[in-house]
């Protein structure tokens, strides 16, 4: 296996009033052959990525990957989330994410909450997302099946069987023109934290194919 180089930072976001926490992982030697960026949901941080072992395995499979703390929440609680809880967040947020950071064009792993701000984000800026990795996210159903048939971008829909969410996600994601679907036998909302070897193997198998 390949060697990996951990770190923390931070990045200042117009919108945010204060810096937003990351943790990042890269292969030691070579140049990463994609990037990922992973969000989380309400009860989660970019902790979760690392302590279940994604970031290092995403960062063994020659990515360089950043796990973010979304604003008010684990590490970035003084950052000013720019809407409400719940609320489709403007998809300027993380485009300036993205460009602070020079991610783009950025594989986005986007559970639960974080779908408020990936979903408009993949919806208005395609050719900045090489692919979307949503894990039941929140707000499918703020969009149109015409508006998900209009992004080409390569998904892969991943859930718990055991998580209703994700059977209501799937069927509006399902509209996504180039989807993949994998779901995970016994697994519940965070299928990720339920089942972590199932999860990054259809994970690295999905990156493989890009």
């Amino acid at each position: 296996m390949s060697a990996v180089e951990m770190s923390e930072g931070s990045v200042q976001v117009e919108i945010c009033k204060a810096p937003l926490f990351y943790r990042q992982s890269q292969p030691t030697a070579g140049d990463p052959k994609m990037s990922v960026l992973l969000l989380h949901g309400i009860r989660f941080s970019s902790q979760n990525w690392l302590n279940i072992g994604t970031l290092e395995t995403l960062a063994k499979a020659g990515c360089r990957a950043v796990a973010l703390d979304l604003p008010e929440l684990g590490q970035s609680k003084s950052a000013k989330a720019p809407v409400p809880v719940g609320e489709l967040a403007p998809a300027a947020f993380l485009k300036e994410v993205c460009e602070q950071l020079s991610l783009s064009p950025v594989v986005i792993i986007s559970p639960s909450l974080s779908g408020t701000y990936s979903l408009p984000f993949l919806l208005e800026h395609q050719p900045l997302v090489r692919a979307y990795v949503p894990v039941a996210p929140i707000c499918t159903e703020k969009f149109t099946a015409e508006q998900y048939q209009s992004v080409k971008v390569p998904t892969l829909i991943v859930y718990g069987d055991q998580d209703t969410l994700g059977e209501v996600s799937l069927r509006n994601l399902s509209n996504l023109t180039n989807h993949r679907v994998v779901v995970m036998k016994g697994a519940g909302h965070p299928c990720y934290l339920d089942d972590p070897d199932t999860w990054h193997k259809a994970l690295t198998d999905f990156l493989s194919t890009l």
